[in-house]
């Protein structure tokens, strides 16, 4: 049976995005610079007003999955859609990227495939507007055994906590992973997520995973502080891997008592839309070859760099190009 570098479960979106200046957020009241969850009807009226959509099959963990099977690591995502238009387009479009998409369209399911407006500023701000539909339904029925048995990397996505077999369905396919040798992370998704779920997450952290990744307000929203070094201290005490990235500042990396910062060079992103996501998926490229952890940092930056450099959420360069000519690769 087939074995994979990476495995991803999350929340299977069809991004949709355009571009949007600050008077058109406040007609619309979308609040700037965060995701917002909204109904079905909401997501019509916005979904009518974009103007020069961009479509593109997204979700944070499925992004970063993408990203890596670009870098060339042999991939697989596990996540829910309907057999509707857009999960249609979903799972074939991430079968055409070479993601091996491990759940079929489910026929009659109980709500439409999911999909997540996106409003881009011209100072390179996304404003997320997301009806979950039925990626939000995901449940341990939609994870085969024998693909999260199979995963050398197991990379989990902190939204799916909202509903309870969501949870169980991490749990179960975390288990799996380890059982079967492979080693489990979670992208910790969003400070809201961490406000409503902290001591589910805490538990999981220190009793299931072997690695976090997430940004300076999620690490800090783990411990209700605003002291970054204190929360960084703390979850790295239950967990082997810690790594945060804090935008213009850099990323630390703590493992084993030691700290690594890597620094990045500030620019202006045209598009922030997949930052973290594809930060993500060049760092779990770095662990699943083998390199050392600054390394990954590094090639996380290079990933990440890429793709605040265009409009959408995924790399469009040549991806194992760019990181030979930073001597990466």
């Amino acid at each position: 049976m087939k074995t994979y570098d990476l495995v991803g479960i999350g929340n299977a979106i069809v991004d949709v995005i355009s571009k949007a200046d600050d008077s058109f957020l406040d007609l619309m009241g979308i609040e700037k610079g965060i995701m917002q969850l909204v109904e079905r009807e909401r997501a019509e009226v916005l979904y009518g007003a974009m103007e020069g959509r961009v479509q593109t099959p997204g979700g944070s963990v499925a992004n970063t999955i993408a990203g890596a099977g670009a870098l060339g690591l042999t991939t697989a995502f596990i996540g829910r859609v309907r057999d509707d238009a857009l999960g249609r387009f979903y799972a074939d479009a991430m079968q055409d990227h070479g993601i091996d998409f491990a759940n079929p369209p489910v026929k009659d399911g109980e709500l439409p495939s999911s999909r997540s407006m996106i409003f881009v500023s011209p100072d390179g701000e996304r404003s997320m507007n997301t009806y979950l539909g039925i990626s939000s339904e995901l449940s341990s029925d939609d994870v085969p055994k024998e693909v999260a048995g199979r995963a050398k990397i197991m990379f989990l996505e902190g939204y799916l906590f909202d509903k309870d077999k969501g949870k169980t369905a991490f749990l179960e396919a975390a288990r799996d992973c380890r059982a079967g040798g492979g080693k489990t992370g979670i992208a910790i998704s969003d400070p809201f997520c961490v406000e409503r779920h902290r001591a589910d997450f805490l538990r999981l952290i220190e009793n299931d995973l072997d690695f976090v990744i997430g940004n300076e307000a999620e690490i800090r929203s783990l411990y209700e502080t605003e002291d970054l070094e204190a929360a960084l201290a703390q979850v790295a005490a239950i967990c082997p891997l810690v790594v945060c990235t804090r935008s213009g500042d850099g990323v630390s990396v703590v493992a084993d008592g030691m700290r690594i910062d890597v620094p990045v060079v500030k620019v202006v992103p045209v598009d922030a839309t997949g930052a973290g996501d594809q930060f993500a998926a060049g760092f779990l490229f770095g662990l699943a070859t083998g390199r050392d952890l600054e390394t990954c940092a590094k090639m996380g930056c290079v990933c990440a760099g890429e793709v605040i450099s265009h409009i959408g959420p995924r790399p469009e360069a040549d991806m194992p190009a760019l990181l030979r000519e930073a001597g990466l690769l």
